[in-house]
């Protein structure tokens, strides 16, 4: 009789999930009877609400710097307003307890001593569970906005996202231990000798500044990236914190993890010191036919006739006067190159080629130029019964696909609850998701969000002294 004992099992890995407000994209269906208001602050309550209720890691948002343009005219879908991020993530965090609220801010058309003070403020203020979603920013488009227009080339905004959140970071790490002071007498204050001033001289910024807001509970804002291209995956391994990636096919996603964990151990970072969790969409049913029934009819939904003409002319290179998105597709020839128009801008390899694949496509499937657009375009990343759809996203974080997923529902406000009140209980069964928060630490009120993320806090600073620091970058 063997008496060897069974192998320890490793305990499942944990899923990630984070909950991305569904904003002006063409993932949303404003037409859809249940949708709420893009600017109504219930919309971000209730919304924000679902997400805690669910165990989410933290709320998303995006942010639209400018409404997009096509041929000239303003995009049918950014007439439901695109407001201010950092004063949305104020509001939800007023109205929620442990659930982190992460916002989109361009590290192009900002100044680092003005949105450092602002995060650190927030961080604050929400018990230290606000996160920064760094974007960069190169096109004129954008630039039309801001006095200095679109002045950044786009090879040099990975080399100012750099600066940026090297300088923010000196800010927030400006105030040393023992920077506080509790006196019965005189109250709490700050002692000047353990606050310095950072100067910084570099090729982006020139900046003499004192951070006029302590460091904050969770040390520094979570930083999420997104960027994909080898200067981004660079700049991820070096700074990120949680990647918003693209990559939502499990062949992809695997690929893209190895790839840029693989960059961590040069800049001396641990695999559990970056989490990567691709954005996904999602279409439930009682079955797995009913779910795939419904995925149909939501991407038709998603896709605007206006949507439809802008992809298919993107496309093609040319714009295309009269094209009717219910009609069948252009039979005139593609362009060659780059069409830029307002704010799209779509590169093909081969505009023919592609063009006779979508043709074959909408023939051989009956399709219209719409229905193709959504089929190409909208195509769902998890769909199919609660239980398929749990087992799949266990499946992806158990293989090192991803560490869990951003989801993005298609209705505002409610269409994330669903998927909280069906999907997230059988992760639970599975022991792969939380079935409540991390506990506070150190008597706060709730959890930071590097906590809730299983992310180490950046070290303290030392005692730092009241002259100023320069450094050159």
């Amino acid at each position: 009789m063997s008496t060897k004992q069974p192998a320890h099992q490793p305990a499942p890995r944990q899923v990630h999930l984070v909950a991305h407000f569904p904003g002006v994209n063409s993932t949303t269906v404003w037409t859809d009877p249940d949708s709420g208001s893009q600017i109504d602050f219930e919309s971000f309550r209730r919304f924000a609400q679902t997400a805690e209720r669910g165990r989410f890691d933290y709320v998303f948002l995006a942010e639209g710097l400018r409404l997009r343009e096509h041929g000239g005219q303003i995009h049918d879908l950014d007439v439901a307003g695109r407001p201010a991020t950092l004063a949305i993530l104020a509001a939800m965090a007023s109205v929620t307890r442990n659930i982190g609220v992460v916002g989109t801010l361009s590290s192009t058309f900002n100044e680092p001593v003005e949105l450092a003070r602002q995060l650190a403020t927030l961080d604050h203020l929400s018990g230290g569970r606000v996160g920064w979603n760094v974007v960069t920013s190169s096109d004129a488009f954008h630039g039309g906005n801001f006095r200095r227009g679109g002045f950044l080339n786009h090879a040099d905004r990975y080399t100012r996202a750099e600066e940026f959140v090297s300088l923010a970071k000196q800010l927030w790490d400006s105030w040393g231990r023992g920077a506080i002071v509790a006196d019965r007498r005189r109250g709490v204050f700050a002692d000047p000798d353990r606050v310095r001033g950072v100067v910084h001289r570099g090729p982006q910024f020139e900046v003499a500044a004192t951070s006029t807001v302590p460091r904050s509970p969770q040390g520094y804002p979570v930083i999420v990236q997104a960027g994909d291209s080898p200067a981004g995956r660079d700049f991820a391994a070096a700074n990120a914190e949680v990647i918003f990636s693209r990559h939502t096919s499990y062949d992809d996603g695997r690929a893209f993890y190895r790839d840029v964990k693989g960059r961590l151990g040069a800049v001396g970072r641990t695999e559990e010191s970056l989490l990567i969790l691709p954005g996904a969409t999602f279409a439930l049913g009682d079955t797995d036919a009913e779910a795939h029934e419904r995925s149909r009819e939501i991407s038709l939904q998603q896709t605007s006739p206006q949507t439809a003409v802008a992809w298919i002319e993107a496309v093609w290179g040319r714009e295309l006067p009269g094209l009717d998105p219910d009609g069948s597709l252009p039979t005139v020839d593609p362009g060659t190159g780059e069409q830029r128009q307002g704010q799209v801008s779509t590169q093909v390899a081969d505009r023919v080629a592609r063009a006779d694949q979508l043709r074959a496509r909408a023939r051989d499937e009956g399709l219209t130029l719409r229905e193709l657009v959504a089929a190409e375009t909208a195509d769902h990343s998890f769909v199919g019964s609660p239980e398929t759809v749990a087992a799949e996203i266990n499946r992806y974080v158990q293989g090192r696909a991803s560490d869990g997923f951003v989801l993005v529902p298609h209705l505002t406000p409610g269409g994330l609850d669903e998927f909280v009140d069906r999907v997230v209980p059988l992760l639970q069964e599975r022991g792969v998701f939380r079935s409540e928060y991390p506990a506070a630490e150190g008597g706060a009120a709730n959890p930071t969000l590097r906590r809730t993320l299983g992310l180490p806090k950046p070290p303290k600073p030392g005692r730092v002294a009241r002259a100023a620091s320069e450094v050159s970058a």
